[in-house]
């Protein structure tokens, strides 16, 4: 049974670093850029329902997260689907590779939003930059299982959350466009270079 045991450990070991090494695509071109959309839309419900979001933070936090949980639904969703059709026997070590890349930064910026609207709500202003740098950091993890030029992507969005944090401040503060910019564009990017590695592969195919 310990022998048995073993294999079995080892065949996952194997299953697991094959995974690992092989390009992740189960991110549809059409629903990232239909995230990328999203952004814009809340952007605009933000101008109608929140004109004054630095104080009214807390619907302001409400609206953006929604936003990027129907992100992560729609995306979530495409992602085991195409998965278990694009990769087959290795579909669940292939979604699992690539969700664990992501949940740090998720898990972070989720806390990170509760930390300063709980003991340092004079900072709520950072935090579009603050999700942008987090966000592109936890793109960078998951480059490696991605098309190469998927790096322009984490770069983006570690100059725009820098920029944020530079000067979105004072009275341009929680502007829709803080989050509509880098979000909209960044997704649409992700889409347009998933959509031009498909194209690659197929050509090669």
């Amino acid at each position: 049974m310990q022998d048995l045991d073993k294999a079995l450990a080892d065949i996952a070991a194997i299953r697991t670093q094959m995974a690992r090494g092989t390009e992740f695509r189960g991110y549809g071109p059409l629903t990232v850029a239909a995230t990328g959309l999203l952004a814009f839309l809340a952007a605009g419900l933000q101008v109608l329902w929140v004109p004054d979001p630095l104080n009214d933070v807390l619907k302001y936090i409400a609206l953006w997260v929604a936003a990027a949980a129907m992100s992560v639904v729609l995306i979530g969703i495409e992602m085991v689907a195409r998965s278990r059709q694009i990769h087959s026997g290795l579909a669940d070590e292939m979604i699992y590779a690539a969700t664990e890349q992501f949940i740090p930064a998720g898990v972070t910026g989720a806390l990170l939003t509760v930390v300063l609207y709980r003991f340092a709500p004079q900072c709520l202003w950072m935090l579009p930059g603050l999700w942008q740098l987090i966000f592109g950091l936890g793109f960078y993890s998951s480059c490696r299982s991605l098309p190469r030029p998927m790096f322009a992507v984490g770069t983006w969005y570690l100059a725009l959350g820098l920029s944020n944090l530079a000067f979105a401040g004072g009275v341009n503060a929680l502007s829709p466009w803080a989050m509509a910019a880098p979000f909209g564009i960044g997704q649409l990017l992700m889409a347009g270079i998933l959509y031009r590695s498909a194209g690659a592969d197929d050509a090669e195919g």
